[in-house]
């Protein structure tokens, strides 16, 4: 049987994957995108130079057989290097060992291997093209390329996964309300780099012995928490490492508001980050060049027209950055639509409902835990009284593994719903609190009895899939 075609918006992460997972089932694809193919102009997303793999979108691209890849082109990261006011700093495991971490992947050369990936599967790729309308009930969209030339073709089933600023949700609004809601979390972020080490101008690197060609230890997401606001740095192939400053956009010092240029910037970093400031050469052209990243979260009431039109990844619930699931999120996505579209292509009204109907309480629980992993990042990170739960709640893990599992590894290195985790790491949590008596000190709480009010309190674990 033919399937009928497709018409997918967005030639992105999301976009490029999804396309390639359809034609693999049998699926003619068209996808329109406005950026020029990076391919042949290099890749300028205005995006997230980086971005965190984990065990989700991991699992997608096995499916999509790109996961070996992408790996090759992948710095694993074992946990948190949390860099502490005073020059120390401490590395907090985010699994149990080596077989539960998460990679960071270059955001264009990721978009350039799937592009390929789909093309070789039969996707056709338009560039330059702009989403301007949709005629939905004559199935029929108008485009402009870039010199802004005009034309309207035929859609067929039009799919949406053209990011948080969408187009096409744009026109499905306006053609029926979808209930949006875009909450700013009033918090920015602006990219700066530290180059590899051979790059450094000499004494910035403390540790001067050998020739390694990363400045900061490689295998770990660095984090210099400061309470109401932090910097990042997550690993790249080359050496480099891409730095996140995340401030208040606005108000009191310090936001982007009071640090509008570099000459104010660069004092702030003296004092805040006085260990990191000496990495980053190019300090004052990449404050004052790179632009200031806003930060929200997207909620929909309906992310689809009947069986017309649907929105899938960040153009159906974009999430901020500090889980790094946005992307597993996305990719996730694409693994559940295909399979249903290609169980039944004939009722995409009830397929489009059914995948709103699975995923939207997952994208609203990973929403959540986001949010709230910002301030863990930002200030518990580096808090005694945090720092003893996550120490009762590894060991509680090792004596009780059926029982017990942080949230954390829940959501990144299992398939258990993001749903799920949210209720059970809130579960987990108020029993923490419970066990620890607000004590700072996990050697404080009695383990046995610890582990018996555990398997008295909470049923075990669903069976977890693991890659």
């Amino acid at each position: 049987m033919t399937q009928q075609p497709i018409t997918l918006i967005g030639g992105g992460l999301v976009g490029a994957l999804l396309a390639q997972q359809l034609a693999q089932r049998g699926f003619p694809v068209d996808v329109y995108e406005k950026r020029a193919d990076p391919r042949l102009a290099g890749f300028s997303g205005g995006r997230s130079i980086n971005l965190a793999l984990a065990e989700r979108g991991l699992q997608a691209l096995r499916s999509a057989g790109l996961a070996d890849d992408v790996l090759q082109r992948a710095v694993m990261m074992r946990g948190r290097m949390v860099h502490t006011r005073d020059g120390r700093s401490g590395l907090q495991r985010y699994g149990v060992d080596d077989s539960e971490v998460i990679w960071s992947v270059s955001r264009g050369a990721l978009n350039m291997l799937l592009l390929d990936a789909a093309e070789a599967a039969g996707v056709r790729f338009h560039f330059g093209q702009s989403l301007l309308d949709a005629d939905f009930d004559a199935r029929r969209i108008r485009l402009a390329d870039e010199q802004g030339a005009q034309r309207s073709i035929d859609a067929g089933l039009l799919i949406g996964a053209d990011g948080a600023g969408s187009a096409l949700r744009a026109a499905m609004n306006a053609h029926a309300p979808l209930g949006e809601r875009v909450e700013s979390l009033g918090h920015a972020y602006k990219e700066l780099e530290i180059p590899p080490a051979d790059r450094l101008p000499a004494g910035a690197l403390r540790d001067s012995g050998g020739q390694r060609q990363f400045a900061l230890e490689p295998h770990a997401l660095h984090i210099w928490p400061r309470g109401g606001y932090m910097c990042i740095a997550l690993p790249n192939t080359e050496g480099s490492f891409t730095v996140t400053l995340f401030l208040p956009a606005q108000g009191a010092h310090p936001s982007f508001a009071t640090l509008p240029d570099a000459a104010a910037a660069g004092a702030f970093f003296r004092d805040e980050f006085p260990d990191l400031l000496p990495l980053i050469p190019r300090f004052a052209e990449d404050y004052d060049e790179h632009p200031v990243g806003t930060l929200s979260t997207l909620y929909l009431d309906r992310w689809h027209l009947d069986g017309r039109a649907l929105l899938v990844g960040d153009a159906a619930h974009a999430i901020v950055p500090f889980h790094g699931q946005g992307m597993n999120c996305g990719f996730e996505d694409t693994v559940a639509l295909a399979d249903l579209l290609a169980a039944e292509p004939g009722d995409s009204a009830g397929v489009f409902a059914e995948f709103q109907r699975i995923r939207q309480p997952n994208a609203n629980a990973i929403a959540a835990m986001a949010l709230e992993n910002y301030v863990e990042m930002r200030d518990s990170v580096a808090d005694p009284h945090y720092l003893a739960k996550r120490e009762l709640g590894a060991l509680l893990g090792e004596r009780a593994p059926a029982h017990f599992m942080s949230r954390y590894r829940m959501v990144t290195f299992t398939h258990l719903p993001y749903a799920y985790a949210l209720e059970r790491g809130r579960a987990q949590d108020q029993l923490l609190q419970q066990l620890l008596r607000g004590s700072d000190r996990a050697a404080d709480v009695d383990l046995d009895a610890a582990v018996a009010a555990l398997q008295a309190t909470l049923p075990p674990l669903p069976a977890l899939r693991h890659g």
